[in-house]
């Protein structure tokens, strides 16, 4: 085995016989956690260090997760995250009293998979917890922060100090998952995290509460009789809880409001007489932010401590585990030897972009909700009083939170592009962009011969994918692909329709689900999986 990280200044006692590690990550939530057993999932020996005692999440806080997100926890052996959600498909969006639209969330790829589940950050924390807790491959260190961080002519280093004593870790790649406030490492790398903090503050609490009249869908309200001029999300958890969200003026003070029972009282106006259980509470401002990049020699930034969006369209989390998925399955080949080291700065690439795409998603919608001078204010109550009298080009501009859609790769350089495949820019609220190179591969049920597998993305996290007829066997005889034959997988040809190619054509696929480039020949083949491996020159 090849040495990929050692202990260099004693307490070696305290770490894994065999210290030796591909990958440290720096901070245990939940991106933390995948990312851990992402990279064990490709053979990464990974070492976890969280600066806490113990993971304390109390409260909901990411609560909405997105198809592809449980997709990519199913990989890691956390499907049942998707089965303890509480599954939603529709969006209410309000102006005052009045229903403004509905966004159905449609399903075009026939996933069994939900749109969204509502499950609290704890219990997905607790589930990757358990897992990191069985799996030989990761050493989770409590206790622990991370002081120093950096490259070098020996690979990355990380200075601790702790329950490990003060030491430092050398290791083949290190990745911060250490949250938003990682000020001091990022600056050690000399990485800069601009954007803007909002005026505005959101009260947010979860109560549990019988509110049978908005089961099973979000519903958001602008301007309502209990929150003038102001805004209120509510959102159904498991087991009967409600997470609600105000938004308050800047200087709001929750113990002033607790103390003469104004947060008693915002709660009535929503659930009447019923009795109802207040189990947490919070103040938050949000910020928009993006690392000026992602990859600093062997150091790269994942999650909050990348990025750092307003939370409505659910952009945080999911785009989180995203990165946790992207990063892994590269740093996984190319220690296999099977990759061009070109393939570590597609990170940055996709993920930066990824990230500055959530930026102007959730500051357009911050915009909406808390405009600035009177102008956008002017503009944003006419637009709601058009909607209300049915405009539907002032309702395509309400903004109430696009939701979270896992991100195109269309300019990455891992994909082929094709002129007759063009992408045509952001979808529709509420809609998928047509299959094009970049975009992520449909999910559809499988027949009974592939039982305990019941979807095709099932199939294509383990390496890359070819999708074709037995002509394209000699292209797939490499290390981490496989072919998989249209008439096996796709006897409906469902798949086909979706992707809207014959028998004849064969479509590349990553292993995080992204279609690499449609393909007419072998030969194209071959040119597909060496740009998308980051072999090319």
């Amino acid at each position: 085995m090849e040495p990929a990280a050692e202990v260099t200044a004693g307490h070696q006692d305290r770490l894994v016989s065999n210290s030796l590690f591909d990958v440290v990550v720096v901070g245990a939530g939940p991106v933390g956690q995948s990312t851990a057993l992402a990279c064990a999932k490709w053979g990464l020996r990974t070492l976890v260090l969280e600066q806490l005692e113990q993971r304390s999440a109390p409260g909901s806080k990411s609560l909405c997760q997105q198809r592809e997100v449980l997709d990519t926890w199913a990989s890691l052996g956390a499907g049942v995250i998707a089965e303890m959600g509480l599954t939603w498909s529709k969006g209410r969006t309000y102006y005052q009293d009045h229903e403004l639209f509905v966004v159905d969330l449609k399903d075009p790829d026939r996933s069994i998979l939900p749109p969204f589940v509502n499950i609290s950050q704890a219990e997905v924390e607790s589930v990757l917890l358990d897992l990191i807790s069985k799996n030989p491959l990761i050493d989770l260190r409590y206790a622990v922060e991370a002081v120093g961080v950096g490259t070098d002519e020996q690979g990355a280093f990380v200075e601790i100090k702790g329950s490990l004593g003060h030491q430092v870790l050398r290791s083949r790649w290190v990745v911060l998952c250490s949250g938003v406030h990682s000020d001091r490492l990022r600056s050690q790398l000399g990485v800069e995290f601009e954007g803007r903090t909002f005026d505005d503050l959101f009260l947010i609490c979860d109560i549990r509460c019988e509110l049978d009249e908005f089961k099973g869908e979000r519903r958001f309200y602008f301007d309502p009789p209990w929150n003038r001029g102001r805004q209120v999300l509510i959102h159904e958890q498991p087991n009967g809880i409600w997470r609600i969200d105000w938004q308050v003026p800047d200087g709001f003070d929750l113990t002033s409001e607790e103390e003469t029972g104004g947060v008693e009282r915002r709660i009535r106006e929503i659930v009447g007489e019923r009795p109802y259980e207040l189990l947490w509470r919070s103040i938050y401002r949000f910020h928009g932010k993006v690392a000026s990049r992602f990859r600093s020699g062997a150091v790269f930034l994942a999650g909050d401590a990348a990025h750092v969006v307003a939370p409505f369209g659910a952009r945080g989390l999911n785009s989180g585990v995203h990165d946790a998925e992207n990063l892994a399955w590269k740093l996984g080949l190319l220690k296999a030897k099977v990759a061009g080291e070109k393939l570590l700065d597609s990170y940055d690439a996709e993920r930066r972009a990824a990230a500055l795409e959530n930026l102007e998603v959730t500051s357009e919608t911050m915009r909406f909700l808390v405009p600035h001078g009177e102008e956008e204010r002017r503009r944003r109550v006419s637009l709601l009083e058009r909607a209300r009298s049915g405009d539907d080009e002032a309702i395509e501009q309400v903004d109430s939170g696009r939701l979270y859609e896992p991100f195109w790769y269309v300019d990455s350089p891992l994909t082929t592009k094709r002129p007759d495949r063009t992408f045509k820019g952001r979808p529709r609220r509420g809609s998928a962009p047509p299959p094009v190179p970049g975009v992520c591969f449909p999910d559809v049920a499988l027949g009974e011969e592939f039982l305990p597998k019941t979807r095709v993305r099932e199939l294509l996290h383990d390496g890359f994918s070819v999708f074709g007829n037995s002509m394209c066997k000699s292209a797939c005889d490499r290390p981490y692909v496989q072919l998989l034959l249209w008439s096996e997988v796709d006897p409906t040809q469902t798949l086909r329709h979706a992707l809207r190619v014959d028998d004849s054509q064969a479509v590349v696929v990553r292993p995080d689900a992204h279609i690499a480039g449609f393909c007419d020949s072998t030969v194209e083949i071959s040119d597909v999986l060496d740009q998308a491996m980051g072999l090319l020159q």
